[in-house]
């Protein structure tokens, strides 16, 4: 019993690093962005602060190109259009 225990985790090892593997490489948004609206609006207002877009690299390079009107917060429609362009 103990064998064949131990031959099953050996074969199911592989397989466990090949998941973790894919996870890190797959974007986890479809525009290939780090995190979606609603993940980053943590305080859930509607938009996004730079404290709340922190979490997201990308997003703090291209913030003030994304705020369109200058508010210094991003609502949804600007943050689609900045990472439509990443």
């Amino acid at each position: 019993m103990k064998i064949k225990l131990l031959i099953a985790a050996t074969a199911l090892a592989p397989l466990a690093v090949i998941a973790v593997e894919n996870s890190k490489t797959q974007p986890s948004t479809p525009a290939g962005s780090s995190s979606s609206f609603e993940s980053l609006d943590t305080n859930q207002d509607g938009r996004i602060s730079m404290p709340e877009a922190s979490a997201d690299p990308s997003l703090v390079e291209n913030f003030s190109k994304a705020d369109k009107n200058g508010d210094g917060y991003l609502d949804n429609a600007e943050y689609d259009k900045g990472t439509q362009k990443r």
